[in-house]
């Protein structure tokens, strides 16, 4: 899965336990029409990747869905979800290719003056049936 959108925020990288576990956690925003910030964790050898990124740029994560369980000391068993970032792109933004003409764009018409270009029918006829539903 992949999730694009602007670096809002990098974390420093954290250390955990006797083994040194390495967590490093960012947030994207999505360019949606309701914005999303997801939080990516990058763990271990991953968290280096954060490093020649700023917050600001556009980017491309590719990442994993994780879900464990948990039985507390009461025997209450917790869900637990998390997004894991495991490779990063640089997004560039669109310009157009060299050499290709501009796009054109044609100018609308009013909707109004779309239906004044269409004179009224004048052999229409009441009583002549025509296969509409309505």
């Amino acid at each position: 899965m992949e999730v694009s959108g602007r670096i809002k925020m990098i974390d420093e990288t954290k250390a955990f336990g006797a083994n040194g576990f390495r967590k490093r956690e960012m947030v994207v925003t999505t360019d949606e029409q309701y914005p999303q910030h997801i939080m990516i964790e990058f763990t271990q050898d991953k968290c280096d990747l954060l490093n020649n990124y700023r917050p600001g740029e556009p980017v491309k994560v590719s990442i994993n869905l994780r879900g464990r369980e948990w039985v507390n000391p009461q025997g209450e068993t917790k869900y637990f979800n998390s997004i894991q970032g495991w490779r990063i792109e640089k997004l560039q933004p669109e310009a157009p290719a060299a050499g290709a003409p501009a796009p054109q764009y044609q100018q609308q018409t009013p909707p109004q003056q779309q239906y004044d270009q269409f004179q009224p029918a004048t052999n229409f006829k009441e009583e002549e049936h025509d296969d509409l539903p309505f």
